[in-house]
């Protein structure tokens, strides 16, 4: 009964914040697109501007609608509108003929481009038509002709004059206010001015473009005061890019719902029913992107689907889809948490609705990403940019969860399941046989003998030691060590391999040929390490227990307070031993590396060994031992300290192959992870998604990339790069950002560390993002890889060393500022998505300036002394067992 009654509890709880959560997500839909109260007019509308491409036809490819889809928009429109304005009468024949079987004038224009042959057919067809339709009230020859500089005015003429001769009806054409009162020899040769009056197109915000229109129009009407006027086109967009007036003091927004407030504005003001004019446009045309930019497809009242976009009176909805949208992201992400809520009852409230939260959010940013085609007009260019970035997107999310999950773990768990301590020693008589491994290569011997010396100090009476030198030639690197055994007794042998296959893997694999037959327990030491004598003693206690393999001490630094990149170093590293270790521990998923590391023998022997195949070979054999069922447990007390790496070339080149080694094992063990093993599913998620962060700064590189590429492309094809791809990017990097801030919140909370410590570490784990990322992959393209040894303490450098780890990080620095500084130069900071898109550029600059900072800080020098050794000293997250 009580265990029911547990249960319905849980379930009663998961449900409630699973419920919460997806409300708080519908509500903020319903924030952000929120009704705006505009005017409202019940007038009709005078007439549209009207082409009849259907979504997927354009003029471009060739491709044309109808007669009955022409029909089909004639009905439409003729229920709100008593005119259209035609562009072309060759293109569409069928539009002059279907309007007048629905009673609607037409004002029919003819197309005239750069091909004179073809405009003389064009004005011929126009004239034609204009005879035998009754319905056609006047004529337009040519559209925006001056604008855009197709013919001068003398050719231009000599087709209106052709045009006046050959009809009783009244003749123009159609170009913007300022157009007629720069060429008053023009208005010479009409019957009337067709006049364009966009506002949006001069930046003007859309509180005051309706009388700023008046205004161009009663200039005209002053300067030109014999000459009727008709308004060829007048609207406003609702998406495209925000565009700056020419002095830069305003700015006119597209958006759905300022279209609307232009357009009931100018159906509703007093002025409007005296005026001749036509509605720009009756129809979204996705074609014209390609000429126009991506404003261009979105004048129309109705959309590309024939969807009327807003009432012309009563609320407008910013977003008419927020609905739908809100309610599938709900739906798809109320299972996830549930379940999160469900399963992760030994968090408290607050952490459930946190990592329910961010289930939720990454949800709603794929519904977003995967509803653009609703709300765009998207080419085949457009979807595939969509579906990467889309796949981006998931990825992303991927990361970002798999950080919430530990973050959450560590901040908000009660109690850790799987926490061990430091057990009390065998007596001498009951201690098992230890063969401690140490492998080098080529390594300082004072450095190596340090480590030796610590080793012969053990408080432990049962063990040897294994010298094995891998491949190095120098005998004053070997022989020291050699003699420093022969000096220390039978208890530490020395091993000189030369030829050695396999790297370090092979070495060890050596080892275990000539250990001693009594040895029940491997350890692993590194060649830097000075171990406390205690090691052993608090480890060894765990293999009582037959089904651990393996007994694991955290990495740990030694001589790193005084030089400032070494307490990056230090810090960074000791953010995975404090925080990740304890998140995989808790599921028996460790990350098995290769020092302080204690493995059963006959395990180890069992699985075959250390991978020489694999440059990650500690991580690897981990992975393998858990396949096997085994147990492996996460001891956090520091029994021994090393050196960091000696520069930021040394960390580049260790982090790079970690990456590479994390590749290799993903590739070959991702039968087991996926398919049938002894992994259980938490196990499985850890080792799928351990090197998430790693996958990130891949994915980071990539988007660094593709923004340089678009870049390229906004540049030197404006019109066809102009997508807003800004509104598409930004919730990928805010993923990023927040990402971002879980690793300092945590470092704070879960260690003594100061904030400046907590910065350094930050910059160093940002600034070997382009590292790791080459390494990713190099791991996923390569079946082999080189193992290459971390040098270990401080190197002096050449003045002209310092740009050779960073050439790579600082030639795509200078890209992104060139891209940063071409962008501006191009397009000034007047347009918001030009401050967008430089902020995107900017964001992309950071790891390689946090590349820069480290091997700066590399370079500095020693400051103070150290403090006194604080070996043996263990440090824990704030979470009590």
């Amino acid at each position: 009964m009580k265990q029911t009654a547990s249960l319905i509890y849980r379930v009663v709880v998961a449900t409630a914040i699973a419920a919460l959560v997806a409300y708080a997500q519908y509500g903020l839909w319903q924030y952000f697109n929120r009704g705006a109260e505009l005017i409202g007019s019940a007038q009709s509308i005078k007439g549209f501007a009207y082409t009849g491409f259907q979504r997927d036809q354009s003029p471009l490819a060739g491709t044309y609608p109808t007669a009955e889809q022409v029909g089909a928009d004639m009905d439409l429109l003729a229920t709100s509108a008593d005119a259209i304005r035609t562009y072309g009468v060759r293109d569409i024949p069928a539009t002059l003929t279907e309007a007048g079987e629905r009673d609607l004038l037409v004002t029919a224009g003819a197309w005239i481009s750069t091909d004179q042959t073809e405009n003389e057919r064009e004005v011929g067809a126009l004239i034609d038509a204009a005879r035998k339709m009754r319905h056609i009230e006047r004529v337009i020859v040519g559209n925006e002709v001056l604008l855009r500089g197709d013919l001068e005015l003398d050719e231009l003429i000599v087709h209106l004059d052709r045009a006046r001769k050959a009809l009783k009806k009244p003749v123009s054409t159609a170009e913007p206010w300022h157009v007629w009162l720069k060429n008053p020899e023009l208005v010479r040769h009409v019957d009337y001015i067709t006049v364009h009056l966009l506002p949006y197109h001069e930046g003007i915000p859309v509180e005051s473009a309706l009388e700023y229109a008046f205004l161009r129009y009663d200039e005209l009407a002053r300067t030109f005061p014999n000459k009727r006027i008709v308004i060829g086109e007048i609207g406003w967009p609702s998406r495209g890019p925000t565009l700056a007036s020419f002095d830069g003091a305003t700015q006119a927004v597209a958006s759905v719902e300022n279209q609307a407030r232009f357009i009931r504005e100018l159906l509703a003001h007093p002025r409007t029913a005296r005026l001749d004019y036509y509605l720009m446009e009756a129809i979204d045309q996705p074609w014209k992107v390609e000429v126009e930019g991506w404003a261009g497809a979105y004048w129309g009242l109705y959309n590309a689907d024939r969807e009327q976009k807003f009432a012309l009176e009563g609320v407008v909805v910013r977003d008419p889809h927020w609905q739908k949208k809100a309610s599938t992201a709900a739906a798809l992400a109320l299972l996830p948490m549930l379940l999160v809520a469900f399963f992760l009852s030994d968090w408290n409230v607050f952490g459930r609705i946190f990592l329910a939260g961010l289930i939720q959010a990454c949800v709603s940013t794929l519904i977003i990403g995967i509803s653009v085609p609703i709300d765009y007009y998207l080419n085949q260019r457009d979807l595939v940019g969509l579906t990467l970035l889309i796949a981006a997107t998931v990825l992303t999310a991927a990361v970002l969860l798999s950080h919430g999950f530990e973050f959450g773990e560590v901040l908000f768990k009660r109690r850790w399941q799987r926490r061990f301590m430091p057990l009390p020693p065998h007596a001498p008589a009951d201690q098992p046989f230890v063969s401690i491994h140490l492998a080098c290569h080529n390594e300082p011997p004072e450095m190596v003998i340090a480590t030796i010396d610590s080793l012969a100090k053990l408080n432990y009476q049962n063990f040897e030691v294994l010298i094995l030198d891998n491949n190095t030639r120098d005998e004053a690197k070997w022989k020291p060590l050699e003699v420093r055994c022969a000096e220390l007794g039978p208890r530490f042998r020395f091993f000189h391999l030369m030829d050695w296959p396999g790297f370090k893997a092979g070495a060890l694999n050596y080892g275990l040929q000539v250990t001693d037959p009594r040895a029940e327990v491997v350890g692993v030491v590194d060649a830097d390490y000075v171990v406390d004598p205690d090691w052993l003693a608090g480890l060894i206690p765990h293999f009582d227990k037959p089904d651990v393999a393996v007994v694991q001490a955290p990495q740990a630094h030694r001589d790193w307070e005084t030089h400032p990149f070494r307490r990056m170093c230090n810090w960074e590293f000791d953010g995975f031993f404090r925080i990740g270790m304890h998140h995989r521990n808790e599921r028996n998923a460790l990350i098995q590396h290769g020092t302080m590391t204690l493995v059963r023998r006959l395990a180890l022997e069992e699985v075959g060994g250390w991978s020489e195949w694999c440059i990650c070979e500690d991580t690897e054999l981990g992975l393998r031992l858990i396949e096997k069922g085994y147990d492996t447990r996460y001891v956090d007390h520091i029994y021994g300290r090393g050196l960091t790496p000696s520069d930021f070339a040394a960390i580049k080149s260790q982090r790079f192959r970690w990456a590479f080694g994390a590749m290799q094992i993903l590739k070959h063990h991702i039968p087991q992870m996926l398919g049938k093993s002894r992994l259980n599913l938490a196990q499985r998620y850890h080792f799928l998604t351990g090197w998430f962060a790693w996958l990130g700064d891949a994915l980071q590189l990539v988007f660094a990339l593709a923004s340089l590429a678009w870049t390229l492309g906004i540049l030197l094809f404006p019109k066809a790069f102009g997508l807003p791809v800004t509104a598409l990017a930004l919730p990928v990097l805010a993923f990023m950002a927040f990402k971002a801030a879980l690793g300092p919140i945590l470092y704070r909370r879960t260690m003594d560390c100061p904030w400046r410590d907590i910065l350094g570490a930050s910059v160093l784990s940002v600034g070997l993002a382009h590292a790791i990322a080459r390494g990713v992959f190099a791991g996923l393209w390569k079946k082999h890889g080189t193992f290459v040894v971390t040098p270990k303490g401080w190197k002096a450098k050449g003045a002209l060393a310092f740009f050779g780890p960073i050439r790579e990080e600082l030639t795509l620095l200078s890209l992104l500022l060139g891209g940063i500084a071409a962008i501006l130069w191009a397009h000034g900071t007047a347009q918001i998505e030009t401050r967008l898109w430089v902020g995107i550029l900017g964001l992309q600059c950071i790891p390689y300036l946090a590349s820069i900072a480290c091997q700066v800080a590399a370079y500095m020098p020693e400051r103070g002394s150290p403090p006194p050794s604080k070996a043996g000293s263990a440090t824990t997250p704030a979470l009590q067992p």
